[in-house]
């Protein structure tokens, strides 16, 4: 009978002492069993983050080679695809809270990550940076500090994401403004004034430039709720590393939902933007108009990359609120309630003050 490999994105390591697996531990390099405390260094990969082609890609949809098939687990309140590991007592959905059926769980195909970004920061701070955030918060009622917020609930997850890399030709034709002044009189009598006025001469511009665009980072998923705010949707992608399934030990990992192909063209609307900025800055001048551009691609390569993001969903007076934290940077983002009486009361004191210097003035 032919044995059977384990997949590259589920491999599970086993503590040597006690048996239990092994986590990884945010900010190292190892493996950390949570039993009895053995550690494990995670060997560096030999190989380097290799870019793959795009075109061949988008024709095939993916390369054996590349992809295989990983277990997944669908939310079917909020349309999360996520892949949870054994080591979660509790299964529901990272985004929503919803509960999620072991019974469920089916397998597809997908492109194997090319890289990706570990934790930097563990649950516990994670949670401590949450708290912190809502002990600053203005106009929070004063229950939402005492609230009995369980930590468990805060979960890290690695999210997808696309990256596209380019080199970026365009043709341009447009105009470049230079400004110059007029004296002009305005108003009369003893407001009578002299004041310059800014005008501008346009002069016709077209040109061509060129570069390479890096790792246009393009979101990989899309949910009904629960979307990964933009605040805190930023990385140093500078420290990626060649994927290994380690890393992934003790987090849950998204697939993909939005395709290969819609993410290139959400890249190609960057790429255009980047073209726009490159000729704008070409032309020169005060100002500049872009009447045409004509934008070419070349050398299309991309990656599937997992980034860390610690989300949470909590309950206040029967409502539940989100909340995110980067898992490299620990910048939160999150949904909060406002007290309507702190509110009222702002406002309440503000007219009033408002009265008593009109008073005073009169």
């Amino acid at each position: 009978m032919e044995e059977i490999s384990p997949k590259k994105s589920e491999l599970k390591k086993s503590c040597v002492n006690c048996g239990a697996e092994l986590i990884y531990a945010p900010g190292t390099t190892e493996l950390k069993c949570d039993y009895c405390g053995y550690t494990e260094e995670i060997r560096p990969s030999q190989s380097e983050i290799e870019e793959l082609e795009l075109k061949s890609y988008l024709e095939k949809m993916g390369s054996l080679s590349h992809s295989e098939e990983i277990s997944m687990l669908h939310c079917k309140n909020c349309g999360a695809n996520q892949h949870i590991e054994e080591n979660y007592k509790s299964l529901a959905c990272v985004y929503c809270g919803s509960p999620l059926i072991i019974e469920d769980a089916y397998t597809e195909e997908w492109i194997l990550p090319g890289a990706v970004l570990p934790f930097q920061i563990n649950q516990q701070k994670a949670h401590q940076i949450f708290k912190n955030w809502v002990n600053s918060l203005w106009f929070a009622p004063n229950n939402l500090k005492k609230a009995a917020i369980d930590p468990q609930n805060t979960k890290g997850l690695y999210a997808p994401f696309w990256t596209f890399d380019a080199q970026l030709y365009a043709n341009y034709s447009g105009q470049r403004g230079e400004y110059y002044y007029v004296s002009k009189t305005v108003g009369s009598g003893k407001n009578k004034r002299t004041v310059q006025e800014r005008r501008t001469r346009w002069y016709p511009a077209s040109g061509s430039v060129s570069g390479f665009v890096d790792d246009t980072l393009i979101k990989a998923s899309n949910q009904k709720n629960g979307v990964i705010p933009a605040k805190i949707a930023r990385w140093n992608l500078q420290l990626l590393k060649p994927f290994d399934s380690s890393y992934l030990s003790g987090f849950i990992t998204e697939k993909y939902t939005i395709p290969l192909l819609e993410g290139h063209k959400a890249s190609n609307e960057v790429a255009e933007s980047i073209a726009l900025t490159w000729a704008k800055r070409d032309i020169g001048g005060d100002t500049q108009r872009v009447s045409s551009i004509d934008v070419k691609l070349s050398d299309e390569t991309f990656k599937h990359i997992l980034l860390p993001v610690y989300i949470s969903t909590y309950r206040f007076k029967g409502k539940r609120y989100n909340f995110y934290v980067n898992g490299q940077s620990g910048i939160i983002s999150g949904d909060r309630p406002y007290s309507f009486w702190k509110i009222f009361f702002l406002v309440l004191f503000l007219i009033f003050a408002i009265a008593i210097i009109i008073l005073i003035s009169s």
